[in-house]
């Protein structure tokens, strides 16, 4: 198999020499930096995720901080999203969209106060288009990327792991909030977030320095919690319905395709980038969506490149994501449907790299009331 080939462009994190020694067997590359997607097998790694709790190297969740007399009204311009009420210390998932309304981004967005902000971005360059747009649009701020490393902890075990290591103020930490909790005499930002429907929280980590020190707390505080590394799962991922920028949508897609209608305020009255365009894209409604699929057979292969969906010989769509799910018997999916042939429950026709295979469409996230 080929090898991936170091060199500066490509970032480690304050984590990576431990994962190493405890012998991670896989990687991806998100956002310049390695991001470990392989602790034993997917299906091992998935199971105890489940039913435990797992320390992620997340520092690929690189931070594009905003600061600055115009920064919430940089950050307004960059999002559909109306975080006009947005309160300090609170986190806010938005869709990030150019000229076209189409996905640069879907991070989370924490408003640290009135003039700051962190971008926690997915897998595309967003500290450029924010600083072009600042330097374009005149606005007074200043736009960088600070040195922050995400650790994630996440599973059922997690508010008793967190409890441990930075006291019980932990557990107060709300869905989707933050607070600034102690740690070897720092304080570090916590929310209660994470790319898992298992729970758990992120950190902060604001000096690289103390990376090992909080990952060795947090692996002594959690010996008998059954506590190990891991790393966003596909399998869970695809379960629990999470989507991937890059994957399941790109730039060709609108937040409203992706499913994300909800994020999306008034665009014309908000003046964000793309308004026209998403103005448009509102009324008309979406022809394509986010849907399950539910294919049938043996597992399939990776999904290298989408896969082409068909209903009675005519285009239904494409699979992005997909996977063996042991829980469900069955292989799960993500796929970008087309209206016609969304209705959950509808018979499609998947070709795989394998061949073809049978498919039946349903709502996310999959589980057993799943359409």
């Amino acid at each position: 198999m080929a090898q991936l080939s170091f060199s500066r462009r490509l970032r480690g994190t304050p984590y990576t020499q431990r994962l190493e020694a405890a012998g991670v067997k896989g990687y991806t590359v998100y956002n310049h930096t390695l991001l470990p997607t392989l602790i034993d097998s997917l299906e091992a790694d998935c199971t105890h995720l489940k039913q435990h709790v797992q320390v992620w190297d997340v520092a690929c969740e690189r931070q594009v901080e905003i600061k600055g007399p115009d920064a919430a009204r940089l950050v307004q311009w960059m999002t559909p999203r109306d975080l006009g009420k947005a309160a300090i210390d609170q986190c806010y998932y938005i869709p990030l969209v150019d000229e076209t309304g189409g996905m640069l981004n879907d991070p989370v967005a924490i408003k640290l106060a009135e003039d700051r902000f962190w971008i926690s971005i997915a897998d595309s360059d967003v500290l450029l288009y924010a600083k072009g747009l600042a330097i374009g649009g005149g606005f007074n701020v200043e736009v960088f990327e600070p040195e922050i490393d995400i650790l994630a902890v996440q599973g059922p075990k997690s508010d008793d792991l967190m409890a441990r290591v930075f006291g019980e103020d932990a557990r107060k930490v709300r869905f989707f909030r933050g607070l600034w909790l102690p740690f070897e005499g720092r304080e570090m930002f916590v929310a209660r977030s994470g790319y898992s429907k298992q729970g758990g929280f992120e950190i902060y980590l604001n000096d690289p320095a103390l990376g090992s020190v909080l990952w060795d707390a947090l692996f002594a505080a959690g010996a008998d919690l059954n506590v190990r590394q891991g790393g966003p799962n596909l399998i869970e991922r695809i379960e629990g319905g999470l989507l991937s920028y890059g994957n399941d949508m790109t730039r060709d897609n609108t937040p409203y395709e992706a499913g994300f209608g909800k994020f999306c305020g008034d665009a014309a009255k908000l003046q964000c980038i793309g308004h026209e365009a998403l103005t448009r894209a509102a009324a008309e409604g979406p022809q394509r969506m986010i849907r399950g699929l539910k294919i049938s057979g043996e597992a399939v292969p990776v999904c290298r490149r989408p896969w082409s969906v068909t209903a009675g010989g005519d285009h239904a769509g494409q699979v992005t994501s997909a996977t063996w799910s042991p829980d469900f018997g069955t292989n799960v999916s993500i796929a970008m449907i087309e209206k016609a042939h969304w209705t959950p429950g509808t018979a499609v026709k998947v070709e795989a790299p394998d061949g073809m295979r049978d498919a039946v469409v349903c709502t996310l996230p999959f589980g057993p009331d799943a359409a």
